[in-house]
């Protein structure tokens, strides 16, 4: 069984650009222009006449090759515009049967097509859906980037407004430390001002720590959290969508995910913070390799797994403890199903 019986194609160029697919089509049409040109894309008995005129009779002949090129060009044309990834080999087919019915008209004066030029138009065919395809891929490739982009452009301003916050209330707290220390030097050290100082010192502490963290996530690029979410209303049940996210609210990834394109909001399973969250959402990835519901798009990050073998991979490739959470709460979509089994009760 063919492999395209499945819907799927083997590219036959795998070029790296959309612009190296199109320079390339560019020649193979050139190509064809100067076959045609060269009177070299038909050919016909020259010898025949009309009404013993060789002339005449090479017009007539001349004429019926360019009848034939030019039933067959826009046969081709019409094909190769409405090629598809589920059609790609019939559209082949078609090529090569249009070429034998239309040198059909041509059988009594002995015209036909060459075969060299019926080929470049197949070549042209595979081309210009791999320029398609190509075109496709990297119009999701720079949809991704530009999503990437912001989310990092996100992430800067967290940080950003984070660390001016903790500024701040480092500020404050300092100052209100200062004062008690001169309150402690001109009025000693009694019971609720030392304690007053220890809880100063601690909030302190506290801040400083926060400023470390800030600063570490805005380091270390592979800091991150892995999500583990699903969204059973829309989806249904063992269906979980496994990502990452640097944010350092990764709940705002989640909601952005659950925004109007879905039904109903993202439930989340588990929250993971790893030094190397990339290195852990590949992992997971890899293992459930030939469960991704979309297998054309890797991007797409939906998976048809249960939460025990989630599970499992995490702790085979984490070292710290992660809390799950097993049942979806989904209460949007629970109450809907209540809702409308009393509606129809």
């Amino acid at each position: 069984m063919l492999v395209q019986e499945y819907g799927l194609y083997q590219p036959r160029y795998n070029f790296m650009s959309s612009d190296v697919y199109k320079e390339r089509l560019t020649t193979i049409r050139n190509q064809q222009k100067q076959m045609i040109k060269q009177d070299i894309a038909a050919s016909g008995n020259t010898d025949w006449t009309v009404n013993n005129n060789k002339a005449k009779g090479r017009k007539m002949v001349n004429d019926m090759k360019k009848l034939l090129l030019r039933a067959f060009n826009s046969e081709c044309d019409e094909t190769i515009g409405k090629v598809k990834y589920n059609n790609i080999e019939t559209s082949v087919r078609k090529i090569v049967k249009s070429a034998e019915q239309i040198q059909k008209l041509g059988t009594i004066m002995s015209v036909y097509i060459n075969q060299s030029y019926i080929d470049l138009k197949i070549v042209e065919l595979y081309l210009a859906f791999e320029y398609q395809q190509k075109k496709q891929q990297e119009k999701e490739e720079q949809r991704e980037l530009r999503a990437q982009q912001r989310e990092e452009a996100k992430l800067k301003k967290e940080i950003e407004e984070k660390r001016k916050k903790i500024k701040k209330e480092q500020t404050h707290y300092q100052q209100a430390l200062k004062n008690l220390l001169s309150q402690i030097k001109e009025h000693g050290e009694t019971e609720d001002l030392i304690a007053k100082k220890a809880e100063l010192e601690t909030e302190l502490s506290n801040i400083d720590k926060s400023i470390k963290d800030i600063d570490y996530r805005e380091a270390n690029q592979k800091a991150g959290y892995v999500y583990v979410i699903s969204n059973v209303g829309s989806f249904g049940e063992n269906i979980y969508k496994i990502g990452m996210t640097r944010r350092l609210e990764p709940q705002d990834r989640v909601d952005k995910l659950g925004d109007a394109s879905v039904p109903f909001k993202f439930d989340v399973h588990a929250m993971i913070f790893s030094d190397n969250a990339p290195a852990l959402e590949a992992a997971l990835h890899r293992a459930f390799e030939d469960r991704k519901l979309n297998m054309v798009n890797t991007r797409r990050e939906f998976f048809y797994v249960t939460l025990d073998e989630i599970k499992q991979v995490v702790k085979e490739n984490f070292d710290k403890t992660v809390e799950f959470i097993d049942f979806p709460d989904a209460e949007q979509y629970r109450t809907s199903l209540k809702m409308r089994e009393q509606l129809l009760a």
